[in-house]
């Protein structure tokens, strides 16, 4: 069969030297241009990657006009292009440190729109109104899940409609956790939920003789200092409380304090500028950098440029394209630190015998995805163009407007729970298989990369990118889609995983070092 080339091949740069499958082709079709025809040599999947240009034995392949891996053999005009032709090796990058920091133009501060939200006492803004049952061990997490049982009722809902639910916060670890950097991470995403916008009070349970102590939390993450508005938290401990059916009796009479002072709790006009914006991507595809991903980019610099913050993260899923976000930063300080991250975890995989570049995974190679370097090339569209403001450790709490990275790793529920401990109030996920990713208390926007996908899926995702694909719309117009979205989401609207109430078994802090 013969194709035009525009109606079947998606090509990112004048220099690639492949072309994207809008659909699937078969061998022996014929892609013709005004300058050009190629026979494909070999069927290409929907979202894989065809051979536009021949490339020479362990030169490099181009996409998005940048290397994506080498040729492991003469690759011909045609070819399909994937695992079996394509390998990873280092390469210099440039980094050239904010040489290409260009500030968007902002909307001035009168000019801003407001969301309806709920003013907490040191200026943020929630997006919802949650009470937290937060465990500092897992020896109490099923402590706090019978306390969030115990209020999850009709009764309960029907008594507080002001408030979003009931969440148990818990985990597996808080003994035996390793001083230093294993015990400061755990603090501070500990930290990080009660201290969220979203959530209007706490309580925190342990069970008493655990590493990981309440009194070290309060004091090291300075909670003794920290209230919404009048919430004071509770905190306790089962041994200390004479076991757990007196703690969750404790514990839910606490609960239902701050109940009554968070159903008081009411949304007022709030400034756009007042939200902090979660991105993550998970089960990509080979349409991920193409539609989704970029198109939550232009929603990203719509949220900069109202004095919002917006926050790129995983580190290796940014592992060979760290130089398009040096080039961004700010200043060579900033651009100095994401590099310090990618240091930091290439010893970090060494010393378990692994290497940072041991991804994608099976689904994004079946998406079309090769090498790491092709992912995150893709991934780091969805930071658009801003500059990088800030780059901050796993759980630090968020304090530039704009752009923002934080080092996580790429283990979706692992990397969202640092983002959300660090105050984002809002978050989209971008997928090309199907993530079904929910996350409380913080909203979950889902974007599918493909229409395919999308009618699928339709209860699990909220917008469909594939229809740049189709030819329909614009990134641009699915960019403001999606910023027209989380302001809705942000007065209340629900997302699709809101809605089917997914979010409760999410809560997944990073946990580092050995377990003794």
């Amino acid at each position: 069969m013969r194709h035009n080339a525009a109606e079947v091949l998606i090509v990112l740069s004048p220099s690639d030297s492949v072309g994207v499958a809008r659909r699937a082709l078969a061998k022996g079709d014929v892609i013709v241009t005004n300058d050009w025809q190629i026979v494909l040599r070999d069927a290409i999947p929907q979202a894989h990657k065809l051979a536009i240009k021949a490339v020479a034995d362990g030169a490099p392949v181009i996409k998005y006009g940048q290397t994506i891996g080498f040729a492991s053999g003469m690759i011909a005009p045609g070819q399909h292009v994937h695992s079996h032709n394509l390998m990873l090796k280092d390469y210099a990058r440039d980094y050239a440190f904010a040489s290409a920091a260009t500030p968007l133009p902002m909307v001035p501060a009168a000019e801003i729109p407001t969301f309806n939200g709920y003013l907490r006492a040191d200026g943020r803004v929630g997006t919802r109104n949650y009470i937290a049952i937060i465990s500092n061990v897992n020896c109490s997490a099923s402590t706090s899940h019978y306390v969030r049982d115990r209020l999850n009722t009709p009764e309960i809902r029907a008594k507080f409609p002001n408030v979003d639910g009931i969440i148990a916060f818990t985990h597996k670890s808080g003994c035996c956790v390793q001083p230093g950097e294993p015990t400061e991470i755990l603090q501070r995403t500990l930290a990080g939920i009660a201290k969220h916008p979203n959530v209007f009070g706490y309580i925190m349970i342990g069970l008493g003789c655990e590493t990981n102590q309440i009194p070290q939390i309060v004091e090291g993450q300075k909670l003794n200092l920290y209230r919404h508005n009048v919430a004071a938290p509770a905190f306790m401990t089962i041994q200390n409380l004479g076991g757990i059916r007196k703690t969750v009796d404790a514990a839910v009479a606490a609960a239902l304090e701050l109940l009554e002072q968070a159903n008081k709790a009411q949304r007022t006009p709030q400034p756009i500028s007042k939200l902090s914006l979660a991105m993550n991507c998970g089960g990509s595809d080979g349409n991920s950098g193409i539609t989704a991903n970029p198109a939550l980019g232009v929603a990203s610099d719509l949220l900069v440029r109202h004095g919002a913050v917006s926050v790129l993260a995983e580190t290796p899923e940014i592992y060979g394209a760290e130089h398009l976000l040096t080039r961004r930063a700010v200043s060579r300080e900033v651009g100095e630190k994401l590099i310090a991250r990618i240091h930091w975890w290439e010893k970090h995989v060494a010393l378990h015998n692994a290497t940072i570049d041991n991804n994608p995974t099976h689904g994004n190679k079946e998406g079309g995805l090769t090498t790491i370097y092709e992912k995150s090339l893709g991934a780091v569209a969805k930071a658009g163009l801003a500059p990088l403001a800030d780059v901050l450790q796993y759980a630090e709490q968020i304090k530039t407007p704009g752009l923002n990275f934080m080092d996580t790793p790429g283990l979706d529920p692992v990397s969202m729970t640092g983002l959300v401990a660090g105050g984002c109030n809002l978050c989209c996920f971008t997928t090309g298989r199907g993530s079904v990713y929910g996350c409380k208390p913080s909203p979950s926007l889902k974007i599918a990369t493909n229409t395919k996908l999308y009618d699928h899926m339709i209860d699990d995702m909220d917008i469909n990118a594939g229809v740049i694909l189709d030819g329909s719309a614009t990134v641009e117009q699915i960019g403001r889609q999606i910023f027209n979205e989380l302001i809705a989401v942000a007065n209340g609207k629900k997302t699709k995983s809101e809605a089917q109430g997914i979010g409760d078994e999410e809560f997944a802090p990073w946990i580092l070092g050995p377990t003794f």
